[in-house]
């Protein structure tokens, strides 16, 4: 590996060609910390607006407690402390009856007060799972916190400056922590985006990763493969702001930390960030302990205690979440799990398809074909669209025009005739050809016809 300055004074790793061999002698240890800013009216500890990204301006939005000043007096916000239960509910967590708010103390520009209200070792929620099709990752925690104010980097009069926008400072965000049971970056994103769709469903908050709404953060290491123990390292890359990233992230730090190892050296424990453009990670600092950080008990809040009583009225309040909508859709109405899993993105959503397959059903139609329909047919339906002007469209999509069995397997003796390579590569495997077979007779035809059924004369015609 040749280290290279880059233009921009990032150290980046260049020519990272790991042997594929090398590579399976490790195993990924991964965890993830996901960031939700959640959309209350209110900052977290104190009155002002919650709306870092539609303010018209910098530091409208701000107060002397979100802007760390002395007299300044925090106030927890009860609805995002309410909000967090409820998604450590929907994720199996037990809940902390006794819990409080802790300073986290570091310096940075972004950080006025010189610590962050957050949560040590008493947060609302902890031991969660949530299953993929990889297998099961458990929550470590979930706790809330204050998110930081944002730093803005610009050239004024020809001068690079950074400015600090406090709109931010003390919107309320919730952290969810999991155990390091990531095995792949596959796994991870497949983790995160369930998330993402748990807490849209709830509708707790926007998770708009292009602005910051969602951050995602990836802490990674590789063991050798046989290997019990954790590694004695942990990489932590942060601020990752889109699911391809971060599993091109997590790629590019199992090939990294692979090369590093394959030296007999142990890769740095340390925090790193993610430059999309030459698509590497780079070092920002070494990593922290929680020693560092000096928590304490924030003197200015008082604990938060809840009833068990209380926490069962918020269990019943939580609405039916995905994983449960999937599976009764199957059992009401036959929709195969596949493709429920790619229609339930979000409860107003969902809810609109349901009030559609009750349509089919008193219509006589299969409200999985309406499925299939929609997600092979990549059909874009709007939150204003009405449930019967859905079905009318996909009547419109189904209907066929008579064509006899003779017109149309004529059609596709002249499309095989025609196309002799695609012939070949079908007689050799590649059963991909026929999606190209069915639409140019389709073409030829000049009509719509029931691919099931021309998908079934043309095989037997490719057969001959």
């Amino acid at each position: 590996m040749h280290l290279k300055k880059q233009p921009n004074g990032i150290l980046g790793e260049t020519n990272m060609n790991t042997d594929n061999k090398n590579k399976n002698k490790y195993s990924l240890v991964c965890g993830l910390e996901i960031h939700a800013e959640l959309k209350t009216k209110s900052k977290m500890f104190c009155g002002c607006k919650n709306d870092p990204f539609g303010a018209e301006k910098p530091n409208i939005y701000t107060c002397p407690t979100c802007l760390g000043m002395p007299g300044g007096s925090p106030v927890a916000n009860k609805k995002a402390i309410e909000w967090t239960i409820k998604v450590g509910l929907a994720l199996g967590c037990k809940i902390n009856l006794f819990s409080k708010f802790d300073r986290k103390n570091y310096f940075y520009p972004d950080l006025p007060k010189a610590y962050q209200i957050s949560q040590y070792d008493l947060p609302f929620c902890y031991d969660g799972v949530v299953e993929t099709s990889f297998g099961p990752v458990g929550i470590t925690r979930i706790h809330l916190e204050e998110d930081t104010g944002k730093l803005l980097h610009k050239k004024i009069d020809g001068k690079q400056v950074s400015l600090i926008d406090f709109n931010r400072s003390s919107v309320p965000l919730m952290e969810i922590v999991t155990e390091p049971d990531i095995h792949s970056p596959e796994q991870a994103k497949e983790y995160a985006k369930e998330i993402r769709k748990i807490l849209k469903y709830l509708d707790v908050a926007d998770c708009d990763m292009d602005q910051g709404g969602m951050r995602l953060e990836a802490n990674t290491s590789l063991r050798s493969e046989g290997q019990k123990e954790l590694p004695k390292y942990k990489v932590e890359v942060k601020n990752i702001n889109s699911f391809k990233f971060m599993e091109q992230a997590i790629e590019y730090e199992i090939d990294r930390q692979t090369e590093i190892l394959d030296k007999g050296e142990i890769p740095a424990q340390e925090t790193r960030g993610w430059n999309s453009i030459k698509s590497i990670t780079f070092s920002q600092r070494t990593k922290e302990d929680s020693e560092d950080y000096r928590y304490f008990p924030d003197p200015d809040l008082p604990p938060i205690r809840y009833s068990r009583e209380s926490i069962e009225t918020m269990r019943a309040e939580l609405p039916e979440l995905p994983a449960q909508k999937s599976e009764r859709w199957n059992t009401e109405y036959g929709v195969e799990k596949r493709y429920s899993k790619q229609l339930i993105s979000h409860e107003i959503f969902s809810n609109l398809l349901e009030e559609s397959f009750k349509i089919c059903q008193l219509e006589n139609i299969e409200p999985n074909k309406l499925a299939s329909t929609i997600v092979n047919k990549n059909i874009i339906i709007s939150h204003e669209t009405i449930a019967s002007k859905i079905v009318d469209e996909f009547k419109k999509l189904s209907q066929t025009d008579e064509v006899s069995d003779d017109e149309i397997i004529s059609a596709i003796k002249e499309v095989i005739l025609q196309n002799n390579d695609a012939v070949i590569k079908f007689k050799s495997g590649d059963t991909k050809v026929i999606g190209f077979f069915i639409g140019q007779t389709m073409r030829k035809l000049g009509k719509k016809i029931n691919n099931r059924k021309l998908g079934e004369l043309l095989i037997n015609e490719l057969k001959k």
